[in-house]
C-alpha cells in the first residue's frame, strides 16, 4: 500500500502516478536520467546486472529485484518513450541466468562472477553502505582502476546513484508492491 496517496485508478503503475502528478517535473527529470543510464552506459550487461541487482537487494525494492534487464528492459524503454535499439541490452553480451540473480548476495563465495562482476557488486554495496570511507580506500580504488577505465567508472557510479536513488523512492513510498515486469513482458 503506498505511503502517499495514490487513487485505485492508478494502482496498476502507482509509481507513474507519483512520478507525473505529484512531482511532474522532477519526474521527467527522473524518468530521463533512468532511460540515459540503460541507454548511454557502456558496461556489459552482466556487470550492469550485478551492480544494479546488488543496489535493488540493498534498497529493498521489490519491483527492482524481480526485473532482469535481459528480458524486460528494451519493453520497459518503449513503453516511457525510450530507445530500445541503444540499450544495454541490444549492444549485445551475455544475458544473467537465474543462478546468477541468486548468487549476488553471496558474491564473495560464488564462482559466477568475474572480476569486473565482483568489482562492481562490491562497488554498488559499498556506495550504499559506507560511501564516507569509500574514496581513501586506495587498494579499492587501485582494483577497479585495473579493470575499469574512467569513463566506465563514472558510468558505473552514476548508474548505481540511479538506482539507489529510484529503488529507495519507490520501496519508501510504498510503490513497489506492483510488479511491472509482467506488464513488460516481450510480445510473442
Amino acid at each position: 500500500m503506498p505511503n502517499i496517496d495514490v487513487p485505485d485508478a492508478h494502482m496498476t503503475d502507482p509509481l507513474g502516478y507519483v512520478l507525473s502528478h505529484h512531482a511532474p517535473e522532477i519526474g521527467r527529470a527522473a524518468g530521463d536520467f533512468v532511460r540515459s543510464v540503460y541507454q548511454s552506459m557502456r558496461l556489459p550487461l552482466r556487470v550492469a546486472e550485478a551492480a544494479r541487482y546488488r543496489t535493488a537487494q540493498i534498497n529493498g525494492c521489490l519491483v527492482c529485484q524481480s526485473f532482469r534487464a535481459g528480458d524486460h528492459l528494451d519493453a520497459y524503454l518503449e513503453s516511457v518513450g525510450g530507445d530500445a535499439s541503444r540499450s544495454v541490452v541490444a549492444r549485445g553480451g551475455e544475458k544473467p541466468d537465474e543462478a546468477f540473480y541468486a548468487a549476488v548476495a553471496e558474491w564473495r563465495a560464488s564462482p559466477l562472477f568475474d572480476t569486473r562482476e565482483r568489482l562492481a557488486i562490491e562497488y554498488a554495496e559499498r556506495l550504499a553502505d559506507n560511501p564516507r570511507d569509500l574514496p581513501q580506500d586506495g587498494a579499492f580504488w587501485d582494483r577497479l582502476r585495473a579493470a575499469y577505465s574512467d569513463a566506465e567508472i563514472a558510468d558505473l557510479t552514476l548508474a548505481i546513484g540511479c538506482w539507489m536513488a529510484m529503488g529507495r523512492f519507490t520501496h519508501v513510498l510504498g510503490l513497489d508492491t506492483v510488479c511491472m515486469t509482467d506488464m513488460l513482458q516481450p510480445a510473442g
